[in-house]
């Protein structure tokens, strides 16, 4: 297949059938969907969130015993116990770590290649781009604003053109508002190594997220998922994309909360921002586990727009290797 030999330079970074990799989404990408995807030939990545070491070691440890090919975790850098948990990681014999919630230093993708892991990142930026690989990163990912969750502030066209086509000799992986296989041949053919897909992998019949929140999510309308504002330019936060309801109406009362209480100096700028992301925890933790879909965090990409059927992993793949096998074949030189 042609598609296959698109994806060779991303099946042997990540060592899986097809150059595909689904986000880490918090509650979602737990033991049984992570393991299904890998089986499914494409490479999952467990999210450890405000997990701490040893409740993300079990979580690796039940992954490890649903599948025997290579999985990645993703950890957050502003995590108190970032240490901990890549030592967690490696000690496990994990083969990847994904590095999100900022910009990593030398010592960190040092420290995971001490252990035989492969280190990946997120860019925002050609700079940061061309300095995380300076640093000896192993693979990055352009994520745009158009995905779930996390989110930088450049759309994926802008971050493809701005990154992808100036470093197209290195290894890039591309995500957010991606869901047919015409797209990901076509970042294929513009030098990516491969796509991230998460959204639709939380509402698939493999994810153990509740039938309220795949419901919520199958029923949106791309312009239902928004970003909430940011309050003070001086107290930075991560936008998250979710599926606008009570919940992202208490996201900002939270985030007036801790801005009041970082002006009045009772609490450090790190720490503020890390109580955010509890926050985000444990309303996402309501709307995936307990199905409250009012008051929990519905996190999702735009790509809701066209996705209106749960399907099986073995669905999604099919197609996506179906439709870009058919695009490559019909624009063939």
């Amino acid at each position: 297949m042609k598609i296959l030999k698109l994806m060779e330079r991303g099946t042997k970074i990540l060592g899986s059938d097809y150059a595909i990799l689904g986000g880490a989404m918090t509650w979602i990408s737990e033991a049984n969907l992570v393991s299904a995807m890998s089986n499914a030939g494409i490479f999952g990545v467990l999210a450890s969130g405000a997990m701490e070491p040893d409740p993300l070691k079990n979580e690796i440890a039940a992954t490890q015993e649903k599948t025997k090919r290579n999985f990645g975790v993703n950890v957050i850098l502003m995590h108190p116990m970032l240490n901990d948990l890549i030592d967690v990681c490696g000690e496990k014999k994990v083969s990847h770590l994904i590095l999100a919630g900022g910009i990593p230093d030398k010592t960190v993708i040092d420290k995971i290649h001490s252990y035989g892991m492969q280190a990946i990142a997120f860019a925002p930026a050609l700079s940061i781009a061309k300095r995380l690989f300076k640093q000896g990163i192993d693979a990055l990912i352009l994520e745009g604003s158009e995905a779930g969750g996390h989110v930088g502030p450049l759309s994926t066209m802008v971050l493809t053109q701005d990154i992808l086509l100036n470093m197209r000799e290195y290894p890039i992986f591309v995500a957010g508002g991606i869901l047919r296989g015409e797209v990901v041949a076509s970042m294929l053919r513009l030098g990516a190594v491969g796509c991230q897909l998460g959204t639709v992998f939380a509402c698939c019949k493999e994810s153990t997220a509740h039938e309220n929140f795949k419901k919520a999510l199958l029923k949106a309308s791309g312009r239902n998922a928004v970003l909430p504002p940011q309050l003070d330019e001086k107290f930075t936060v991560a936008p998250v994309r979710a599926l606008k309801n009570v919940g992202t109406e208490e996201f900002v009362a939270k985030q007036k909360e801790v801005l009041a209480k970082f002006e009045r100096g009772e609490v450090a700028l790190d720490n503020g921002r890390l109580s955010l992301e509890h926050f985000w925890a444990g309303s996402l933790r309501r709307a995936v586990r307990e199905g409250d879909v009012e008051r929990g965090s519905l996190m999702s990409g735009q790509i809701v727009e066209i996705i209106k059927e749960e399907r099986s992993l073995k669905e999604i793949v099919d197609a996506l290797l179906s439709e870009a096998e058919e695009f490559l074949t019909r624009t063939a030189d």
